[in-house]
């Protein structure tokens, strides 16, 4: 037994038995929390993963018994944490696609947590005492705040256009503005959603430029639908014009053809009297006489993932009536959170204390400066004198496509190193609990404090 190898096969024969380790003492309350079979799959990968070093010779000596008994329960501990890791958002970006998006109003989230544990009543009549409709559980909600006559919702809004397009203009033609062929996250193209819907795209204008005389120029009996779609997720300055909405609908009903908007981040109340740039208001196209008009439940309107659809009752039932409603339909847990959150924006004193998004994005810059005098000096005592720390003035963005023009005045904490680069310094909080995300500008790591609330958001204990 004098070569390596024969050394390490001669510890890997050491190693305990599974059903030793099972016994173990340590392992006792481990077995009390998880059954028995899941405990001896860890205990196996672990004792698998020891003999591959010991082979290769990074371990020279076997390990003790209660050595291995705390490495599979740590390792049951690291697979028993949530794949949806709680993160400290400070990258200045509000309604931040790949974290969520918008956060749940406390209301909200009392209301899932209700409904989540036990039965109710989604799809029940008291009075009739049988089946009843889902949609009833928002829609006195969303006709009040739109003035529409009738509205559905589905899981997302890229769900509620493909619906409502392949309702009312399936193997017929739908007419959109060439400036309005737009994409957004996720390769969600208008003109693939448009495809697959069955609906035939007949374009109008051109990029920069379309009139409604080019919208009537390409009608035919065929046409099925005139389309707009608010282009949120980017703009064209300089030599341009647009068809406005009260265009649409007048060719519309000349020509009898159902006029559809998307709008996509849904403001259900007009943000400039917050002091924010001015977004189109669900009522205010209603009200412009669209007869179906779409958009998301978790982007302006500060609700849960889901796709509204609202109009007049004669489209809206056949929307309702498409067998892909039923495929597309949200579940108890989102229509609990988008009812608690409608509520809120017809019933709430204050409604940017109530709506975690709008207090974001109306985060005054005092209260900023008042958390960066907070920040500063904790930061620096926990990071040491080789980082440099300052308070900077920066640019917030709304986010998911919404008013993408517009910036928001911030504040962030602005971290360098003399020998460390931005990336090595975002690794380093991202590596936090719970990780911190920041962003990195111009060579300098930042850590935004639109959404920073509380100072040990950035300096965790």
């Amino acid at each position: 037994m004098n070569t390596p190898e024969e050394r390490s096969r001669a510890i890997v024969r050491t190693l305990p038995a599974v059903e030793k380790l099972l016994a173990a003492p340590t392992l006792a309350h481990v077995l009390q929390r998880y059954n028995r079979a899941y405990v001896t799959e860890k205990t196996r990968a672990v004792l698998a993963t020891l003999r591959q070093a010991i082979l290769a010779g990074s371990i020279t000596t076997t390990p003790d018994d209660a050595t291995i008994a705390r490495q599979i329960e740590t390792a049951i501990t690291h697979e028993d944490r949530s794949p949806l890791r709680s993160v400290v958002n400070a990258t200045g970006t509000v309604l931040h696609t790949n974290l969520g998006r918008a956060l749940l109003a406390p209301a909200a989230i009392e209301e899932m947590v209700r409904v989540a544990s036990t039965p109710v009543t989604l799809e029940y009549d008291l009075t009739e005492a049988g089946r009843g409709d889902r949609d009833d559980i928002i829609e006195d909600d969303i006709l009040a705040l739109t003035g529409a006559e009738a509205a559905t919702v589905v899981n997302n809004n890229a769900a509620a256009v493909l619906l409502a397009l392949n309702t009312l203009a399936e193997g017929k033609e739908g007419i959109v503005s060439r400036g309005e062929l737009v994409e957004i996250g996720g390769s969600f193209r208008i003109p693939d959603v448009m495809r697959k819907s069955g609906v035939i795209l007949r374009e109008a204008g051109t990029t920069n430029r379309t009139r409604i005389a080019d919208y009537a120029e390409v009608i035919t009996p065929q046409t099925g639908v005139l389309l707009k779609v608010h282009p949120s997720n980017y703009r064209i300055i300089g030599f341009t014009s647009s068809v406005t909405l009260d265009e649409l609908v007048a060719l519309g009903r000349t020509h009898k053809i159902p006029v559809m908007e998307d709008l996509g981040a849904g403001a259900l109340v007009d943000l400039s009297a917050y002091g924010l740039p001015k977004e189109p208001v669900v009522a205010e196209r209603v009200a412009s006489g669209a007869d179906v008009v779409t958009f998301s439940g978790d982007k302006l309107l500060g609700g849960p993932q889901a796709g509204l659809i609202v109009g007049g009752k004669e489209f809206i039932a056949r929307i309702k009536k498409n067998p892909f409603k039923r495929a597309l339909r949200p579940g108890k847990l989102t229509l609990a959170a988008l009812s608690a959150t409608l509520r809120l924006y017809r019933q709430a004193p204050d409604l940017v204390m109530a709506l975690p998004t709008l207090r974001w994005l109306t985060r005054p810059s005092a209260e900023m400066d008042a958390m960066a005098a907070q920040i500063l000096p904790l930061l620096q005592a926990r990071l040491g004198e080789n980082f440099t720390i300052t308070v900077e003035e920066t640019q917030a963005q709304i986010g998911s496509g919404a008013l993408p023009e517009e910036n928001l005045v911030s504040r962030a904490i602005a971290i360098r190193h003399a020998h460390l680069a931005a990336d090595k310094i975002a690794a380093r909080f991202r590596a936090s609990e719970p990780p911190i995300l920041g962003r990195i500008h111009d060579g300098v790591f930042l850590l935004d404090l639109r959404g920073i609330f509380r100072a040990e958001e950035l300096v965790p204990e």
